[in-house]
This record gives C-alpha cells, structure tokens and sequence, in this order.
C-alpha cells in the first residue's frame, strides 16, 4: 500500500458510521460490509467506519484494522474514510490512528476515554494529547466525537480551544452528538474561522448546520437514507430545504422509536430480503416481531425505500 506524503483534501458533506453485518456465528460479514460501503460511497456519502452506530464499541482493534483493510483492497477510496479511533485503552487509539493516518484516510473520529465519569478537562486534553505525541505524523487530522448522552463524558469548549492553540491542524474539527443545536451553534460561532469543522451529528440539525457554516453531518440514518441525506446537504439552501429537512426528520423519528441500531439493521434486512442483516452482537439484540412490524409498517406510511429514503423526484 503506497504510504501519502500529505493529507488528502479535508472531509465534508455526509458521511456515515457505516452499519457492521455480521454472519450466523457474528464474525463480521466481509462481504456485506463491501456491498454497504460501496453502495453508500455511490450515494454520495462518506464512510465514518467504527462509529457508535458501526458496534465499534464490540469490534476489536484487529477486526477494525481488518476491516478497513478490505476496504481499502477493494479499492475504496481512503480520502472518503473517516475510521473512529477512540478506545479506553490510549494505546488501542494510537494503533488504530497509526493505520488509518498510513492508509491516507482523511481524518480519523475519537471519543474522549469514556470509562471513568467526571474526569476533568485536565484529564481528557492529557489523553488527546497522548494520542496526537503518540502517533506524530504531521498527516493525522482528529475530529473530536462529542456524544455525552451515550459516553456520558463530555468535550467543553474550554477544552477545545486548549487542543487548537496546542494542535493547529491536527484537532480538525468535531461532530457534535449532543442534541443540543445551542451547543452546535456555539461551536460554529467560536471555532469556525480557527479551521475547525463543526459536522452535526444527526440530519435533524443538517439545515441549520449547513446555514452557519457547517462542514456537514455524520449520520447514523445515511446508512438507510443515503440519497435524501446527501441530497439536501448539497443543496440546503434551495426553496423547499425547510419542507424537505422535515420529511428526513419524519423517516429519523420512526428509526428512533426503537433501538437505532437493531431497527436499521432491520429495514437492512427487509429492504435487502437478507435474515443476515439483523444480526447484532452482544448485548444489543434484534427487534423482536412486534417492533419489526411496527418499524416496517411506519417506514412503509412514509413511502421510505431502503438507499433512496421517503421517495420524490427531488432527493434521487
């Protein structure tokens, strides 16, 4: 694998923690995870492999650089890829950092460490630094992971500015998973001209993010809705954005009345006609037949198409 002399253009538009089939016996499922990521890149949408969303959390650091790996042999392009890297253990985020930066993938995501509750931004600006000493390669590009509903540990904005003034380059922006379009607001407002690129963290806020600056949206529904998505992030500023920005909402609030990642999975499945693809590894669990039932017939009252999302003329 030819190793990059410099970084490759800075990522934006959407991109996708990119969903992990895996087989009967739940060893990731090679070829399915191929098919996915090729089918989301012919949408338009980048691929943010390892997120919350991929199962990150249960997937090894072996299986991780494997994976990116048969992307890559399959010929997928590394400056679409934004592997996550965040781990507990700093040497696992190292490693990880290490293979993506030599891949030449446009920037790697990382949660903060997420075991220990209430460390200090003291703590947390030692570990991201770690990790940056650690990997020293001028190419690594960071985008902080802020999802404090999930990790339940934070990055505040006194931490951020920290990171910039001693990382320039290096801390390349955030997705913010926060739920709070304040916080959102206040990240664009403050760090947007320091060369930090904000992506909101759900389509939800997609409009508003793109109308302040925004870099885009890093999506766990793109994995679903890619065309839609990726549609309205090219085209946010159009007449009927607002009308269109509600009817992704529509198609994300029937996925987030259930389990995300096993009610994905499932229209997976259905749309795919692949049992496979509900396949979750422990403890997450499947849908069970009422909630399948009732994920299929909300998405089937919205006119939702698996890849093509709440189908008109406009969004494929």
């Amino acid at each position: 694998m030819p190793v990059p002399s410099s970084p490759p253009p800075r990522p934006g538009g959407v991109l996708s923690p990119v969903l992990t089939p895996f087989e009967a016996d739940r060893t990731p499922s090679v070829p399915r995870f191929i098919e996915h990521c090729r089918t989301l890149l012919n949408h338009d949408v980048g691929l943010a492999v390892f997120g919350t969303n991929s199962e990150a959390a249960s997937l090894s650091v072996a299986e991780k650089r494997g994976l990116l790996d048969v992307l890559l042999d399959a010929g997928m392009p590394p400056s679409r890829m934004m592997p996550g890297v965040g781990a507990c253990a700093l040497g696992d985020a190292v490693e990880l950092a290490r293979h993506a930066v030599a891949a030449g993938c446009s920037g790697v995501l990382m949660l903060p460490p997420f075991y220990y509750k209430g460390v200090s931004d003291e703590g947390l600006f030692r570990a991201f630094s770690e990790v940056v000493e650690a990997v020293g390669d001028a190419r690594l590009r960071i985008y902080l992971y802020h999802i404090p509903p999930v990790a339940q540990v934070g990055i505040s904005l006194g931490l951020i500015g920290r990171l910039l003034k001693r990382y320039p380059g290096v801390i390349a922006g955030i997705k913010d998973s926060s739920g709070d379009w304040r916080n959102t607001a206040a990240m664009l407002s403050e760090f947007r001209g320091a060369g930090f690129d904000v992506f909101a963290g759900s389509e939800t806020s997609l409009v508003e993010t793109m109308r302040h600056g925004g870099a885009g949206v890093i999506s766990a529904t793109a994995n679903v809705n890619p065309a839609g998505i990726a549609a309205l992030c090219r085209e946010w500023d159009a007449p009927d954005a607002q009308a269109r920005q509600e009817e992704l909402n529509q198609v994300r609030a029937a996925f987030a009345g259930f389990p995300m990642i096993a009610a994905m999975k499932a229209a997976m499945s259905s749309g795919l006609d692949d049992a496979a693809w509900n396949n979750l590894r422990a403890p997450l669990v499947e849908l069970d037949r009422i909630q399948r039932e009732s994920l299929l017939r909300s998405l089937e009252a919205l006119g939702f198409e698996l890849y093509r999302g709440r189908v008109r003329e406009s969004t494929d």
